[in-house]
Parts: structure tokens; sequence; C-alpha cells
């Protein structure tokens, strides 16, 4: 999963035609859960471009966009936020799926 490197790469990233953005820390033991499943989501959804932001750098992003619990995904289509999934529970690659499946 490509790790986001700056602000203006989010903006730039997010008027594409579709990406999900993936709100994570190294220090978070439920965001290192998913990790062995990240390869699957890409290679079951290439409509996607997914994007890896690491929350510690990037506070001030999740803050504007209200993201408080990790690991969390937020979804935008053409520069318009279409879905997110925002939580501080784990999540499931089932409920991940559904998630993308809904958008």
């Amino acid at each position: 999963m490509e790790k986001l490197q700056s602000k203006e790469q989010f903006e730039q990233m997010k008027n594409e035609e579709r990406t999900i953005f993936m709100f994570s820390a190294d220090w978070c033991p439920d965001c290192k859960v998913l990790e062995p499943v990240l390869p699957r989501l890409e290679a079951d959804y290439p409509e996607y471009n997914f994007i890896h932001v690491d929350r510690d750098e990037f506070l001030e992003l999740c803050q504007e966009l209200d993201i408080f619990g990790i690991p969390s995904f937020v979804a935008y289509h053409d520069g318009e936020e279409v879905g997110r999934f925002v939580s501080k529970d784990r999540k499931t690659l089932e409920e991940i799926e559904d998630f993308i499946n809904g958008l």
C-alpha cells in the first residue's frame, strides 16, 4: 500500500477517481492485525487507490477529518467524500469489504 508523503499529495489523491485512505499507526495493535490482509484488499478492489496515512505523521489532517480512532478508512471519489469507516474498534476483513462494497 502506498504511503502518504504530504498533505499536498492527500489533496491530489482525494481528487482522483477512487481513493481509500487507511489511517493507521505503527504502535496500533489493531492496525497490525490488518496488515496481512491489505494486499488482498488491493488485489480484490483494483478500481481503488489505497493510501496508508500514518496518524502520527499527519495528526493535523486527522483532526481536520475528525479521525480520532484507528484503524479507520475514508473513501473519496473525484474529490468528494463518499464513505467512512471510522472508529476506535478493531475491524475485520469482512467489515472492511462490506464498507467498500457499500460505496
